[in-house]
């Protein structure tokens, strides 16, 4: 099947991926200056100050007299903070792409990747009449309060490091539920073009996510690809449509176009903030 490929364009800037920056050294020595933060980052001393501010209102970390330290949270939680605000800017591509692909009224599963956080905060910004499914603890943080959506979490054996819900209680429920679409994330794509898992409960959940909708939209950033994870959750042709940013590689986009993969491509347009 020729491949088919839909280009889409968004905005955004490293502002995500400068903060993790921060953050992982805050997690490694605990503490900083503002002045050691702009030197590791090569921002201004008022960028790094806003950076801390929107860092802070998260509860990611703390400001103090002339720097900042990490919260005192969980290692699972900073863990998955540290994944969200990763290679952000081309997960807020893919995502505003995803978020085109929805359908008012209609019933929706979210998965509980940090790709699809962005996703649910492009639905909080922009909101839809939907009912929304997730296991995520963080997706439903993100939607609790957001007007014209009807949501439901799935509960079961915390996943600390994803924050979400696994395990037989929640498969159970979801064999009693049926959804027009499933947005999912991955931890990897293999050489095979199988989506990967990075522990095995997480694998068997999304396959059987993957078994009780009706389409179901792969939301990868180009990092992804080429990544092998222990667990093999579907072969890639299993997802109705695959959405991925701009930066995949030419090879991959070759390899995708001989498989009956339809695939949007995620463009960033240029200019984002660096400073």
């Amino acid at each position: 099947m020729q491949i088919k490929t839909e280009r889409l364009t968004t905005e955004g800037n490293s502002t995500p991926d400068r903060q993790a920056q921060m953050t992982r050294h805050l997690y490694a020595h605990e503490s900083a200056s503002i002045q050691q933060l702009a030197e590791l980052t090569g921002a201004s001393i008022a960028t790094v100050r806003r950076d801390l501010t929107r860092l802070g209102a998260d509860g990611v970390i703390l400001r103090t007299h002339g720097g900042a330290r990490i919260a005192n949270q969980s290692d699972e939680r900073l863990a998955f903070d540290i994944r969200a605000v990763e290679n952000a800017p081309a997960k807020l591509a893919v995502a505003e792409a995803a978020f085109a692909l929805l359908r008012p009224n209609s019933t929706i599963l979210l998965d509980s990747g940090t790709t699809i956080l962005q996703l649910a905060r492009m639905i909080r910004l922009h909101p839809l009449p939907l009912t929304v499914f997730t296991n995520g603890l963080r997706i439903a943080l993100e939607l609790i309060d957001t007007a014209q959506v009807n949501l439901v979490l799935l509960g079961g054996d915390l996943r600390r490091g994803h924050l979400s819900a696994t395990g037989p209680l929640t498969e159970t429920q979801l064999k009693q539920l049926w959804f027009d679409q499933l947005y999912l994330g991955a931890g990897g794509i293999d050489s095979q073009l199988r989506v990967c898992s990075v522990d095995s409960l997480g694998a068997q959940l999304n396959a059987a996510m993957i078994e009780r909708a009706e389409e179901t939209y792969l939301l990868a950033d180009a990092s992804k690809y080429g990544r092998r994870a222990t667990y093999v959750v579907a072969p890639l042709q299993a997802a109705t449509r695959v959405v991925v940013d701009d930066t995949l590689s030419g090879e991959w986009t070759s390899r995708l176009a001989n498989s009956e993969i339809s695939l949007t491509i995620a463009a960033s347009r240029p200019g984002y903030e660096t400073d």
